[in-house]
């Protein structure tokens, strides 16, 4: 590798870049439609998405077939177990990226992504209530992912025409959510602070209510009571993650800092979506601001990305 970081360092966490450059990509389309103008930013971003959706696949899938043992203590930690179903979800986000652009590749990517995401939220679960032990250290905003993937499903699913499948990927999503809701609530109350490299994952607590929005709105084809009331949980975790930024800012970059992009992307998505379809200027304009937000912070992790690449340190924080 270029970064002179061996193969077998190359982390699992590296799909939450993927993730957050796919929210990006349809942040930034939701955004040009409710503007009015052509994709010419949004397919900037799909052609980046794109290239990095390989490099980061074709590196992990390699290390997967080179170092199996280091995928497998990966996939013993406590902390990065969680983050293998951001594998399936990236595949899932890129075929909604895909399904404007290249339809039968979206489909072709879905009907692989779904089985995925399944056998890896099944392991994962299986994993936590397992023989393991865990502690209440262990336990961080990261839990949330294979939740949040079940009803990304959804959200992909729909237009797709997947809908009784959708239906069951949102159901399992969502009740997760609410059970693992309150145990990161309880761990963040009740002890220790999240260590300095996981606080970012803070972020993510703003993405399970926003993707719940747009699979609700999806699947029951109207901005409902339910679809209000998780937008607007969407906006208090938003305005709770906002009181920590000079906390955030603080921090020293690490592939963790990558979690600040997909939540921001969500609910900036599900803003534009809201606003379209209820008529809301407000919400529309909620939507610019959090665009502009979403546009710095992936510049930022973009620009820092390059710089710990450059000094083959990225993979080591």
């Amino acid at each position: 590798m270029r970064s002179g970081v061996a193969l077998a360092q190359v982390p699992v966490t590296l799909f939450t870049v993927v993730m957050g450059l796919c929210g990006f990509t349809l942040a930034v389309r939701a955004g040009e439609a409710a503007a009015g103008f052509t994709h010419l930013l949004s397919g900037v971003a799909h052609v980046l998405t794109l290239a990095v959706f390989a490099v980061v696949a074709v590196a992990y899938l390699a290390k997967a077939v080179r170092h199996p043992g280091t995928v497998a203590e990966e996939w013993r930690h406590p902390v990065s177990l969680a983050f293998f179903p951001a594998i399936s979800i990236s595949l899932v986000l890129f075929s909604l990226v895909m399904l404007e652009v290249v339809p039968g590749i979206a489909h072709a990517l879905f009907l692989v992504a779904v089985p995925a995401q399944l056998v890896l939220t099944l392991a994962v679960v299986s994993g936590w209530i397992g023989s393991r032990s865990f502690e209440h250290g262990h336990l961080t905003p990261a839990w949330f992912i294979p939740a949040v993937g079940n009803v990304i499903v959804a959200i992909a699913g729909v237009p797709m025409g997947y809908v009784e499948v959708s239906w069951f990927f949102a159901a399992v999503g969502l009740m997760f959510w609410v059970v693992l809701l309150t145990l990161v609530m309880n761990r963040l109350i009740f002890h220790d602070p999240l260590p300095e490299r996981l606080q970012p994952t803070l972020v993510i607590l703003v993405a399970p209510p926003a993707v719940g929005y747009l699979a609700w709105v999806g699947l029951v084809g109207d901005v409902d009571a339910f679809a209000r009331v998780l937008l607007n949980l969407a906006y208090l975790f938003v305005l709770i993650v906002a009181a920590q930024i000079p906390r955030l800012a603080a921090l020293s970059f690490s592939l963790s800092s990558w979690a600040l992009s997909f939540p921001v992307a969500a609910v900036t998505v599900a803003s534009f979506t809201h606003a379209e379809a209820v008529g809301s200027g407000a919400h529309a304009a909620i939507g610019f601001g959090l665009l502009a937000v979403l546009v710095a912070i992936i510049a930022g992790l973009l620009w820092r990305t390059g710089q710990a690449l450059s000094r083959g340190v990225l993979f080591g924080g």
